[in-house]
């Protein structure tokens, strides 16, 4: 159960989680900035550097989510075995107490509340703040995807640590 509750919520799952939302991100930025360079004057060396960039930004970005994806595919798994160990263990004295992790449960939360928050003012304060002439399509393409990224990835974060959390009191009764 140590090892399975690790994998599903420890520490280093946390950090890969998010330094896969922050790749995810930086190859936005990417698009964005390559989304720039299709604004100015019809220069096609800028062009051309400009596609090139973009596909890399968006390659970056599919590929963070795949594994974003794979991960939240392998959670799911974990999590049935933690649920089925743990209605094996019942009638055995088992007490999920030492599985609770609050610290870590909370972690989870918090982060993904603050990255939530993050998306959210990136998609809706650009759409609040965006004045006829002095932002661009480029821009409000870019706030928006920033925002849908991090909003979901922080709502991934969010479901888990409620789930282990339910789970917790759940096995604790």
């Amino acid at each position: 159960m140590d090892e399975l509750i690790a994998r599903d919520l420890g520490a280093g799952r946390l950090v890969r989680f998010w330094l896969l939302v922050g790749g995810a991100a930086l190859g936005w930025g990417i698009v964005g900035a390559a989304l720039q360079a299709f604004d100015g004057p019809g220069d096609p060396l800028t062009a051309i550097l400009g596609a090139g960039f973009g596909a890399v930004g968006l390659a970056c970005v599919v590929v963070c989510w795949i594994f974003i994806g794979m991960g939240v595919w392998r959670d799911r798994t974990v999590r049935q075995l933690v649920v089925d160990w743990a209605e094996v263990g019942r009638g055995h004295g088992f007490s999920a107490a030492q599985w609770r992790l609050p610290g870590l449960s909370l972690a989870w939360l918090l982060s993904s509340v603050v990255v939530c928050g993050l998306g959210l003012w990136s998609s809706l304060g650009f759409a609040v703040r965006a004045r006829p002439g002095s932002e661009t399509y480029a821009d409000a393409v870019f706030f928006i995807g920033l925002g849908v990224i991090l909003w979901v990835a922080g709502l991934f974060g969010a479901v888990k640590a409620v789930k282990h959390y339910r789970w917790a009191v759940r096995a604790l009764r």
